[in-house]
């Protein structure tokens, strides 16, 4: 009887791990339907409001399960110099892994980039979602990337803690 018990314990776990698997890595993701004028926006350095960029090649996932679950590539023609005299960079961009299935996107590779100057991080767009913004990376050769990075202001809230004076009022529930 304990040997029958034990199995169907076993098996119960390996079904339960490969459906959280499966859940986590595929089912939550959405591919983004890609609108053609502003699928890819950076915030101007003039108006502190995002602007739409020309890019090619867009494709993103996204998922309802998590606000920074946004991933993106695309290509642009648009020039460093051009860029950072147009657009607000961005500090502190940590570029969040993917699923291995979105292949374009290697989280890794562009925060080696980032970090040898390869490529420059913009801010998209400042809280697309509270406390969460819009991070767009651009390498030299045109390859871009875009994720969803939770800001300071949104660290801060979501640890429970009242918003600092210098952020927005979060939204009822927060």
């Amino acid at each position: 009887m304990g040997k029958i018990l034990a199995g169907a314990i076993l098996i119960s776990a390996l079904v339960a791990g490969a459906a959280m698997y499966y859940l986590q890595v595929y089912h939550f993701y959405e591919e983004v339907a890609a609108d053609g004028t502003n699928d890819v926006v950076l915030t101007s350095l003039v108006t502190g409001a995002p602007e739409p960029v020309l890019y090619d090649n867009f494709t993103a996932i996204d998922a309802n399960s998590s606000p920074i679950r946004y991933r993106a590539c695309f290509t642009t023609a648009m020039s460093h110099a051009m860029l950072t005299e147009t657009y607000e960079l961005y500090e502190r961009a940590e570029p969040l892994t993917a699923p291995d299935w979105f292949d374009c996107y290697d989280a890794q590779a562009i925060g080696l980039a980032l970090e040898e100057g390869r490529a420059l991080a913009f801010l998209g767009q400042r809280d697309v979602i509270y406390g969460v913004d819009r991070v767009v990376a651009i390498t030299e050769d045109g390859r871009g990337y875009a994720w969803h990075q939770i800001n300071r202001c949104g660290e801060v809230v979501f640890d429970g803690q009242p918003a600092p004076d210098d952020c927005p009022e979060p939204p009822q529930g927060y």
